[in-house]
């Protein structure tokens, strides 16, 4: 398989009022092309400075990422980038919340772009509440409208940063499954940051474990489960195994 996403000795410095700090140390890893991957790694090791990277909005002080065989640029259309919270806009309707990337990228007009976000409003059960407000939804249907709005985009590749921080236990299980069967369904590349090893496990196809700060690729873990779906895959008798051994290596 080609290497669809790529660091290549990714090293990140930044300065603070009394010092220089490095926040990641010569980091690679491969992403193959409709992956799903997880980054862990103890608290502040730099997971999210790592996705500020991917995403273009810092530069590597050494090393590349590339996408698709090409360096990562600022503002890369190529990625799209689902936060820890929805950020949907309350005076908007869902149907306006979807296609506010749209609108920024002056692709408000195309129809080819408005019928895909009408398609995938259907697909995923939300098109009867296209006109409402987000008020009127479920903390659920608020990521998937958010993640829906990403893909609008048609990204290459997606990020991931905790987007599941926020809901509780009970609707964070439920929304995994929702989130995982679109990105699956869409045949989309994503790379998850997350504190939580179960969701990591239940999500990814690969789960990369980083170092403490400095940041260095510690593991890559390749898996596989019978189930299907991530609540079915935290019933596979080695779940247990993987967690064990990932949280081993983050202690």
């Amino acid at each position: 398989m080609d290497k669809f996403l790529e660091f290549k000795d990714v090293s990140y410095f930044y300065q603070t009022k009394k010092s220089e700090v490095q926040a990641l140390k010569d980091v690679n890893f491969t992403i193959e092309e409709k992956e799903f991957a997880s980054l862990v790694g103890p608290s502040g090791c730099g997971k999210t400075t790592l996705l500020s990277l991917t995403a273009g909005l810092i530069t590597p002080s050494s090393g590349e990422i590339l996408l698709q065989g090409q360096p990562i640029k600022k503002n890369d259309s190529r990625i799209g980038y689902m936060f820890q919270r929805d950020h949907l806009f309350e005076w908007r309707t869902i149907w306006q919340n979807i296609t506010l990337g749209l609108e920024l990228q002056k692709k408000k007009k195309e129809q080819k772009s408005l019928d895909f976000a009408e398609e995938l409003l259907k697909k995923y059960d939300l098109y009867n509440f296209k006109n409402k407000k987000p008020r009127h939804l479920s903390g659920g249907m608020r990521q998937r409208v958010a993640l829906i709005r990403t893909l609008v985009l048609e990204p290459a590749l997606l990020l991931l940063d905790e987007p599941f921080s926020a809901l509780d236990f009970q609707t964070r299980l439920k929304v995994c499954d929702d989130v995982y069967e679109i990105i699956k369904k869409e045949e989309k590349t994503a790379l998850l940051v997350t504190h939580d090893i179960s969701e990591a496990l239940s999500m990814s196809d690969k789960v990369v474990i980083l170092t403490a700060r400095p940041a260095s690729t510690k593991k890559t873990v390749n898996l596989s489960f019978a189930g299907t779906t991530p609540l079915a895959k935290r019933e596979d008798e080695n779940f247990g195994k993987h967690f064990e051994m990932i949280w081993r290596n983050l202690t």
